[in-house]
């Protein structure tokens, strides 16, 4: 399997590694704006990376491409990927991205091409813990998720805008636009982070979430923040963001009813951002790549791999789920 990797900050190098030392991969592409971004991972993976410098001309050739650039430039190159017939893993989770990502739906299921939306920690892992949640139950009545930390620059970047944006969340078969930074909410992560308020943000989750769980009545999503991050998300970032942040946490509840009557399944996982992020788009590029998608077209893993394996090899890649006692 030849797949290409776009975009070489922290989530696509992590990924470019973990495809490299996966043995349904044969051949690792990279690209990167900075050529000397290119060259660095390139010597760093090995046998199997095969750089390839700009000016770009064309899409990549590959079996699967993953999509790691920064928000707002991933939708023009997804777009032309869909239209040559080559499935699509992307990692924005900017709204606006993934509102024009999924209405490239019709056309990737036409050509029954699957396009992962938002594979990273949060959106991505977080749909396949809601996921594998809601296998636990008979029906789903409610979805709430939290996140915690980031992952490189462009991440960094993403959630300070996130907090002077606009929340988007489900209830009762309509949308809510309410202000980011506003919905207080304690939240327990696994340890050793523990608790963290969080608030609402203009985060997609529910954008990814509704589709694949008809009939939900509510889902939210949450972002840790601290009264300096809620109090200068109008302005600028006033210093810039670290090369890779530290650890970070998703945390997703799922509400519905079983045998035994209600039920409340939460699962979590502890990594940094940057690092869990790129092992799953890794993965979600494998499973795509391989023709193991459950369906064609564009939406969340929610909808695209089966959740139990993909949190067992996950687990073997080194990032573990837990669920709340």
């Amino acid at each position: 399997m030849r797949v290409a990797v776009v975009g070489l900050g922290a989530v696509g190098t992590r990924a470019a590694r973990q495809l490299a030392s996966t043995d349904a991969v044969t051949e690792v592409v990279l690209r990167d704006e900075r050529s000397p971004r290119v060259t660095e991972v390139a010597s760093a993976l090995g046998a199997k990376a095969r750089p390839e410098l700009g000016p770009y001309p064309s899409v990549p050739e590959a079996d699967v491409v993953v999509i790691a650039t920064p928000a707002g430039t991933q939708v023009d190159l997804a777009r032309a990927l869909v239209g040559r017939g080559t499935p699509v893993v992307t990692t924005s989770d900017a709204i606006d991205d993934v509102s024009a990502l999924l209405d490239l739906g019709p056309e990737a299921d036409a050509r029954g091409v699957p396009l992962a939306i938002g594979a990273t920690f949060a959106p991505g892992l977080t749909c396949v813990l809601a996921r594998f949640a809601a296998d636990q139950l008979d029906t789903v009545d409610e979805i709430h998720v939290a996140r915690i930390g980031t992952g490189g620059p462009a991440c960094a970047r993403q959630h300070h805008d996130s907090l002077r944006g606009t929340a988007l969340d489900w209830r009762d078969g309509g949308w809510q636009r309410r202000p980011a930074g506003s919905g207080r909410e304690l939240n327990w992560f696994p340890d050793p982070i523990g608790a963290a308020d969080c608030y609402r943000a203009a985060l997609p989750d529910a954008l990814l979430l509704v589709p694949a769980f008809k009939g939900v009545g509510r889902v939210t999503a949450r972002l840790a923040a601290t009264r300096r991050d809620r109090l200068t998300a109008p302005l600028p970032m006033l210093r810039r963001p670290h090369p890779e942040a530290g650890l970070g946490a998703v945390r997703v509840e799922v509400r519905g009813r079983a045998d035994d009557g209600i039920r409340v399944e939460i699962l979590g996982a502890m990594d940094r951002p940057g690092v869990a992020g790129g092992a799953v788009a890794a993965l979600a590029a494998v499973e795509l790549g391989s023709g193991r998608a459950l369906r064609a077209g564009a939406g969340g893993l929610a909808e695209l791999v089966e959740a139990k394996s993909f949190l067992a090899e996950l687990g073997r890649r080194g990032v573990k789920a837990a669920r709340f006692g």
